[in-house]
Protein backbone atom coordinates (compact mmCIF):
# COMPACT_ATOMS: atom_id res chain seq x y z
CA UNK A 1 0.00 0.00 0.00
CA UNK A 2 1.51 3.30 -1.09
CA UNK A 3 0.40 6.88 -0.48
CA UNK A 4 1.80 10.09 -1.98
CA UNK A 5 3.83 12.17 0.46
CA UNK A 6 5.27 15.67 0.57
CA UNK A 7 8.49 16.99 2.07
CA UNK A 8 9.55 20.09 3.95
CA UNK A 9 13.02 21.49 4.72
CA UNK A 10 13.99 22.07 8.35
CA UNK A 11 17.06 24.03 9.43
CA UNK A 12 18.36 22.53 12.65
CA UNK A 13 21.66 23.89 13.87
CA UNK A 14 24.09 23.68 10.97
CA UNK A 15 22.09 21.07 9.09
CA UNK A 16 19.17 21.28 6.69
CA UNK A 17 16.97 18.19 6.70
CA UNK A 18 14.24 17.10 4.33
CA UNK A 19 11.32 15.63 6.24
CA UNK A 20 8.78 13.36 4.55
CA UNK A 21 5.21 13.90 5.71
CA UNK A 22 1.60 13.20 4.81
CA UNK A 23 -1.76 14.60 5.86
CA UNK A 24 -4.86 12.43 6.29
CA UNK A 25 -8.41 13.56 6.92
CA UNK A 26 -10.18 16.82 6.21
CA UNK A 27 -8.34 20.12 6.29
CA UNK A 28 -11.42 21.54 8.03
CA UNK A 29 -11.41 19.05 10.93
CA UNK A 30 -11.49 20.68 14.35
CA UNK A 31 -8.80 18.49 15.93
CA UNK A 32 -5.26 17.77 14.76
CA UNK A 33 -3.43 14.55 15.67
CA UNK A 34 0.25 13.88 15.08
CA UNK A 35 1.42 10.29 14.62
CA UNK A 36 4.92 9.45 15.89
CA UNK A 37 6.36 6.22 14.52
CA UNK A 38 8.31 3.40 16.14
CA UNK A 39 12.09 2.94 16.20
CA UNK A 40 12.15 1.33 12.75
CA UNK A 41 9.04 3.08 11.41
CA UNK A 42 8.21 5.64 8.76
CA UNK A 43 5.20 7.20 7.05
CA UNK A 44 4.72 4.09 4.91
CA UNK A 45 4.95 1.70 7.84
CA UNK A 46 1.73 3.06 9.31
CA UNK A 47 0.11 1.36 6.29
CA UNK A 48 -2.83 3.72 6.17
CA UNK A 49 -3.59 3.69 9.90
CA UNK A 50 -3.58 7.49 9.69
CA UNK A 51 -6.60 7.38 7.37
CA UNK A 52 -8.48 5.03 9.68
CA UNK A 53 -7.66 7.25 12.65
CA UNK A 54 -8.71 10.42 10.83
CA UNK A 55 -12.07 8.89 9.90
CA UNK A 56 -12.69 7.40 13.33
CA UNK A 57 -11.87 10.57 15.26
CA UNK A 58 -13.13 13.18 12.76
CA UNK A 59 -9.63 14.65 12.88
CA UNK A 60 -6.85 15.82 10.62
CA UNK A 61 -3.82 13.57 11.08
CA UNK A 62 -0.19 14.43 10.37
CA UNK A 63 2.25 11.56 9.91
CA UNK A 64 5.95 12.03 9.16
CA UNK A 65 9.24 10.16 8.96
CA UNK A 66 11.87 11.31 11.42
CA UNK A 67 15.37 12.13 10.13
CA UNK A 68 17.09 8.86 9.25
CA UNK A 69 13.85 7.13 8.30
CA UNK A 70 11.55 6.65 5.33
CA UNK A 71 12.17 9.22 2.61
CA UNK A 72 13.53 11.81 5.04
CA UNK A 73 17.21 12.75 5.05
CA UNK A 74 19.19 9.61 5.95
CA UNK A 75 21.55 9.42 8.90
CA UNK A 76 25.17 9.85 7.79
CA UNK A 77 27.00 6.50 8.25
CA UNK A 78 29.43 8.10 10.70
CA UNK A 79 26.68 9.59 12.88
CA UNK A 80 26.01 7.74 16.14
CA UNK A 81 22.84 8.68 18.00
CA UNK A 82 23.42 9.53 21.65
CA UNK A 83 21.21 8.26 24.51
CA UNK A 84 19.17 11.47 24.33
CA UNK A 85 18.23 10.97 20.66
CA UNK A 86 14.51 10.78 21.48
CA UNK A 87 14.77 13.98 23.52
CA UNK A 88 16.27 15.71 20.48
CA UNK A 89 13.34 14.55 18.35
CA UNK A 90 10.80 15.70 20.93
CA UNK A 91 12.34 19.04 21.82
CA UNK A 92 13.81 20.17 18.49
CA UNK A 93 12.60 18.27 15.43
CA UNK A 94 8.89 17.92 16.25
CA UNK A 95 8.35 21.60 17.21
CA UNK A 96 10.34 22.74 14.15
CA UNK A 97 8.21 20.56 11.88
CA UNK A 98 4.95 21.86 13.36
CA UNK A 99 6.17 25.44 12.98
CA UNK A 100 7.24 24.83 9.37
CA UNK A 101 3.84 23.37 8.50
CA UNK A 102 1.94 26.11 10.36
CA UNK A 103 0.22 23.67 12.70
CA UNK A 104 -1.70 25.53 15.38
CA UNK A 105 -1.45 24.36 18.95
CA UNK A 106 -2.47 22.47 20.92
CA UNK A 107 -2.34 19.16 19.06
CA UNK A 108 -2.89 15.63 20.30
CA UNK A 109 -0.06 13.10 19.98
CA UNK A 110 -0.38 9.42 19.09
CA UNK A 111 2.94 7.61 19.37
CA UNK A 112 4.09 4.01 18.96
CA UNK A 113 7.12 2.55 20.78
CA UNK A 114 9.97 5.10 20.48
CA UNK A 115 7.35 7.49 19.09
CA UNK A 116 5.30 7.05 22.26
CA UNK A 117 8.34 7.94 24.34
CA UNK A 118 8.88 11.01 22.16
CA UNK A 119 5.26 12.02 22.80
CA UNK A 120 5.80 11.85 26.58
CA UNK A 121 9.02 13.89 26.35
CA UNK A 122 7.44 16.49 24.05
CA UNK A 123 4.45 17.00 26.36
CA UNK A 124 6.70 17.44 29.38
CA UNK A 125 8.94 19.89 27.51
CA UNK A 126 6.14 22.08 26.09
CA UNK A 127 3.00 21.19 28.07
CA UNK A 128 0.85 23.92 26.52
CA UNK A 129 1.67 22.89 22.96
CA UNK A 130 0.21 19.39 23.25
CA UNK A 131 -3.15 18.14 24.46
CA UNK A 132 -4.05 14.48 24.86
CA UNK A 133 -1.51 11.68 24.57
CA UNK A 134 -2.04 8.18 23.19
CA UNK A 135 1.04 6.05 23.85
CA UNK A 136 1.12 2.61 22.20
CA UNK A 137 3.76 0.18 23.52
CA UNK A 138 5.70 3.06 25.12
CA UNK A 139 9.16 2.88 26.65
CA UNK A 140 9.61 4.73 29.93
CA UNK A 141 12.74 2.84 30.97
CA UNK A 142 15.03 0.12 29.64
CA UNK A 143 14.06 -3.49 30.30
CA UNK A 144 16.15 -6.62 29.66
CA UNK A 145 13.40 -8.02 27.42
CA UNK A 146 13.80 -5.07 25.05
CA UNK A 147 17.58 -5.32 24.89
CA UNK A 148 17.33 -9.05 24.18
CA UNK A 149 14.85 -8.45 21.35
CA UNK A 150 17.07 -5.81 19.74
CA UNK A 151 20.14 -8.05 20.05
CA UNK A 152 18.17 -10.84 18.35
CA UNK A 153 17.26 -8.48 15.51
CA UNK A 154 20.95 -8.15 14.66
CA UNK A 155 20.96 -11.72 13.37
CA UNK A 156 17.91 -11.12 11.17
CA UNK A 157 19.45 -7.94 9.81
CA UNK A 158 22.84 -9.56 9.12
CA UNK A 159 21.14 -12.44 7.30
CA UNK A 160 19.34 -9.94 5.12
CA UNK A 161 15.73 -10.84 5.93
CA UNK A 162 15.10 -7.81 8.12
CA UNK A 163 17.11 -5.51 5.85
CA UNK A 164 15.12 -6.48 2.77
CA UNK A 165 11.87 -5.97 4.68
CA UNK A 166 12.93 -2.51 5.85
CA UNK A 167 14.09 -1.56 2.34
CA UNK A 168 10.42 -1.40 1.31
CA UNK A 169 9.84 1.45 3.75
CA UNK A 170 13.19 3.30 3.98
CA UNK A 171 15.37 4.90 1.34
CA UNK A 172 18.39 3.80 3.40
CA UNK A 173 17.57 0.84 5.68
CA UNK A 174 21.05 0.93 7.25
CA UNK A 175 20.35 4.50 8.36
CA UNK A 176 17.20 3.46 10.20
CA UNK A 177 18.38 0.14 11.61
CA UNK A 178 21.84 1.07 12.87
CA UNK A 179 20.76 4.48 14.14
CA UNK A 180 18.12 2.82 16.31
CA UNK A 181 19.87 -0.39 17.34
CA UNK A 182 23.26 1.10 18.14
CA UNK A 183 21.67 3.78 20.31
CA UNK A 184 19.57 1.29 22.28
CA UNK A 185 22.40 -1.23 22.69
CA UNK A 186 25.02 1.30 23.83
CA UNK A 187 25.98 0.69 27.49
CA UNK A 188 25.21 4.32 28.33
CA UNK A 189 21.60 3.83 27.23
CA UNK A 190 20.85 1.44 30.10
CA UNK A 191 20.42 4.47 32.38
CA UNK A 192 17.83 6.09 30.07
CA UNK A 193 14.65 6.66 32.10
CA UNK A 194 11.55 8.82 31.63
CA UNK A 195 9.70 7.96 34.84
CA UNK A 196 10.48 11.22 36.66
CA UNK A 197 9.33 13.08 33.55
CA UNK A 198 6.07 11.09 33.33
CA UNK A 199 5.27 12.01 36.94
CA UNK A 200 5.21 15.69 35.89
CA UNK A 201 2.50 15.21 33.25
CA UNK A 202 -1.09 16.28 33.80
CA UNK A 203 -2.19 15.62 30.22
CA UNK A 204 -4.92 13.03 29.61
CA UNK A 205 -3.13 9.81 28.67
CA UNK A 206 -4.25 6.55 27.07
CA UNK A 207 -1.54 3.88 27.39
CA UNK A 208 -1.93 0.72 25.28
CA UNK A 209 0.17 -2.44 25.62
CA UNK A 210 0.02 -5.96 24.19
CA UNK A 211 0.55 -8.82 26.61
CA UNK A 212 2.82 -10.54 24.08
CA UNK A 213 5.08 -7.54 23.42
CA UNK A 214 8.65 -8.76 22.89
CA UNK A 215 10.03 -5.26 23.53
CA UNK A 216 8.41 -4.44 26.87
CA UNK A 217 6.40 -5.76 29.78
CA UNK A 218 3.08 -4.47 31.12
CA UNK A 219 5.09 -2.52 33.68
CA UNK A 220 5.71 0.12 31.01
CA UNK A 221 2.03 1.17 30.95
CA UNK A 222 1.14 0.20 34.53
CA UNK A 223 4.04 2.36 35.67
CA UNK A 224 2.62 5.28 33.70
CA UNK A 225 -0.73 4.80 35.47
CA UNK A 226 0.94 4.86 38.88
CA UNK A 227 2.95 7.97 38.09
CA UNK A 228 0.13 9.77 36.23
CA UNK A 229 -3.15 8.69 37.89
CA UNK A 230 -5.20 10.38 35.14
CA UNK A 231 -3.91 7.80 32.64
CA UNK A 232 -6.13 5.05 31.22
CA UNK A 233 -4.58 1.66 30.46
CA UNK A 234 -5.66 -0.78 27.74
CA UNK A 235 -4.10 -4.23 28.11
CA UNK A 236 -4.56 -6.47 25.06
CA UNK A 237 -4.32 -10.27 24.99
CA UNK A 238 -2.96 -12.06 21.91
CA UNK A 239 -1.15 -8.88 20.96
CA UNK A 240 2.48 -8.05 20.34
CA UNK A 241 4.49 -4.85 19.97
CA UNK A 242 2.18 -3.28 17.37
CA UNK A 243 -1.35 -3.22 18.83
CA UNK A 244 -2.66 -0.98 16.03
CA UNK A 245 -1.77 -3.78 13.59
CA UNK A 246 -2.47 -6.81 15.81
CA UNK A 247 -5.76 -5.55 17.30
CA UNK A 248 -6.80 -2.63 15.05
CA UNK A 249 -10.51 -2.70 15.88
CA UNK A 250 -9.96 -2.58 19.62
CA UNK A 251 -7.23 0.04 19.37
CA UNK A 252 -9.29 2.33 17.12
CA UNK A 253 -12.31 1.94 19.40
CA UNK A 254 -10.24 2.83 22.47
CA UNK A 255 -8.63 5.85 20.81
CA UNK A 256 -11.98 7.06 19.47
CA UNK A 257 -13.54 6.77 22.92
CA UNK A 258 -10.57 8.64 24.42
CA UNK A 259 -10.39 11.43 21.84
CA UNK A 260 -14.01 11.50 20.73
CA UNK A 261 -15.32 11.03 17.23
CA UNK A 262 -17.39 8.68 15.15
CA UNK A 263 -17.44 4.94 15.74
CA UNK A 264 -14.73 2.98 13.88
Amino acid sequence: MSFPTDSVSLSLGQRTLEIEYRWAGSHHAANTLVLLHEGLGSVAMWKGFEDQLAAACNARVLVYSRPGYGRSTPRPPSEVWSPDFMHVQARAVLPALLDALGVAQPVDLVGHSDGASIALIAAAHQPDRYGRLVVIAPHTHVEDICISAIEASRVAYAQGTLKSALARYHRDPDSAYFGWSEAWLAPAFRDWDLRDLVAQLDHPILAIQGEGDAYGTMEQVLGIARLAPQARVLQLANCGHSPHRDQPTQVLAAITDFLGGSAP
